[in-house]
């Protein structure tokens, strides 16, 4: 399915030492192997790592397994691109609905298209504001039914919000003069190893998303799965731990990370690249920010005894203003981290809803580098209905 050679390549490259020093994204799995090999966290390394491969990672990959191969026959964006020029209030709700869509490839194709002139302003905000990254897999994997609620709340608050901006100011607002900039493909960074870890990620996933899945459902309906197979106690525990951090060694080769962006949005991807090996490139992107946030949470409750869950309540006024505040960094990973926590019962759905607003994800970077009084504008616009959101949900619902 993947034409590569097989790790032989992957290990003469580490020999040769052409890993050079810019590879920190190994600190993620040096870390966790520390926390594995370390009696006092053991037990919640193995543990946490676990329950993040087989309750979250293969989740994930199957839902974007199955979003990657439909995407691959149903190229829904270029017709939605093509009904932007007939009139600036549908180019909003089609921008609403492009944003929607899990991931941030529906977001960054609006933010070119405005800064090429094609689309107005109120289009950007829509997007914007409808927008979730990466975070949305997250969320459609592990509660589908929240996760779809979250998405058709964050399209009708950008169809909303677009139009408001449509009233406001013209299509041309804060749009730069000089686009030549917009034309440019980007630069391809990726070194040797680096493709050679990116083939190995599909690789990994096109052999582990099938047993895994079965695992990951059978552990779903409560089953024991090292009873039911005869294992060894912590068996399945063990062998997750293990898949988790070779998934974050394969994750951490693909890219070096010399800048915010490059530490906090998803890994660049050949268009022509197959379902699944987008698949494995979001997997473990996703994989690794939620494995950090999990063990922030595991190891502050482990040496602290603080649980976060418990203490919310005193700061639940200020909650949908965190989500806010973190909607509004750049990248998907800090996104995915409020997700993450939400996910863990440690910040209520308040605070997911603002940030699911708020969040532009990595079409922010595009904006910034094309656009930066426009990204700057529409960050601000957007986290006006965050607000609304967050807080009307916290005052309905949670007071």
């Amino acid at each position: 399915m993947f034409s590569i050679r097989w790790p032989s390549a992957l290990t003469d490259s580490l020999r040769s030492g052409a890993a050079p020093l810019g590879y920190k994204r190994l600190l993620l799995p040096i870390a966790l192997t520390m926390l594995v090999l370390s009696p006092n966290t053991r037990e919640l390394a193995i543990t946490t790592l676990s329950d993040s491969f087989w309750a979250v990672s293969t989740y994930v990959a199957l839902t974007l397994a199955i979003y990657h191969y439909l995407s691959r026959w149903i190229n829904s964006t270029h017709r939605f691109v093509v009904a932007f020029q007939r009139s600036r209030h549908l180019q909003v709700i089609i921008a609403s609905l492009l944003g929607a869509l899990p991931g941030c490839g529906g977001a960054i194709v609006v933010t070119t298209q405005f800064v090429n002139g094609r689309l107005g302003f109120g289009s950007l905000v829509a997007v914007l504001t409808a927008t979730m990254g990466d975070a949305a897999f997250l969320l459609l994997a592990s509660r589908p039914l929240t996760g779809l609620g979250v998405i058709a709340i964050g399209i009708v608050t950008g169809c909303i919000t677009g139009l408001v901006v449509n009233t406001l100011h013209g299509d041309d607002f804060m749009r730069p003069k000089n686009t030549q900039a917009a034309q440019q493909p980007p630069a391809n960074t990726h070194t040797a190893l680096n493709h050679r870890a990116i083939n190995l990620q599909g690789i990994f996933w096109q052999w582990a998303i099938i047993p895994a899945s079965l695992v990951a459902f059978a552990q779903s309906f409560q089953i024991d799965v090292n009873t039911r197979l005869g294992l060894p106690a912590h068996s399945i525990e063990w062998l997750g731990a293990s898949l988790a951090v070779t998934a974050m060694v394969l994750w951490a080769l693909t890219r070096e990370i010399d800048s915010y962006q490059s530490a906090v949005s998803e890994n660049e991807k050949v268009r022509q690249a197959h379902p699944l090996q987008k698949a494995a490139q979001d997997t473990n992107f996703v994989s690794a920010w939620v494995i950090i946030a999990f063990l922030i949470f595991e190891l502050m409750r482990h040496f602290t005894g603080w649980e976060m869950s418990n203490d919310w309540q005193q700061w639940e006024v200020w909650m949908p203003a965190v989500g806010i505040i973190v909607g509004m960094l750049p990248g998907c990973g800090p996104q995915i981290l409020i997700t993450s926590f939400y996910l863990a019962g440690s910040v209520p759905l308040s605070t997911q809803l603002a940030n699911a607003i708020s969040n532009d994800g990595d079409a922010l970077f595009p904006a910034i580098a094309l656009a930066p009084k426009a990204a700057l504008f529409a960050t601000i616009y957007t986290s006006i209905p965050a607000i609304v959101v967050g807080y009307g949900y916290f005052w309905l619902f949670e007071i």
